[in-house]
């Protein structure tokens, strides 16, 4: 993976993003709403909201670059909503691009 790329940083952005999105739902919700320590949600959360932001503006300004169909677009997109998607876009659309 080249960072210097467009793509290689989106894939990393890929990976970074649905890593925090599972460390979010997986560890510190349930630190919140179950033993009461908020603390790790916070800082969580808030990472991964600019993670979520900057994965989904390099995923259009790319789209835009390599004139992707607005299906692969919207299928790249909404993978920031679901747990391991944004892995799984990964493997199928990015790494063969």
């Amino acid at each position: 993976m080249n960072l210097k790329t467009t793509l290689g940083q989106l894939r990393l952005l890929a990976i970074i993003e649905g890593v925090s999105y599972l460390m979010l739902f997986g560890i510190t919700m349930p630190l919140k709403y179950i033993v009461g320590i908020g603390g790790p949600n916070k800082f969580v959360g808030m990472a991964h909201g600019v993670l979520f932001i900057m994965y989904c503006l390099w995923v259009v300004f790319y789209a835009n670059k390599k004139n992707w169909s607005i299906m692969k677009i919207l299928l790249a997109l909404g993978a920031s909503l679901l747990p391991f998607a944004t892995f799984v876009v990964d493997r199928k659309y990015l790494k063969e691009d």
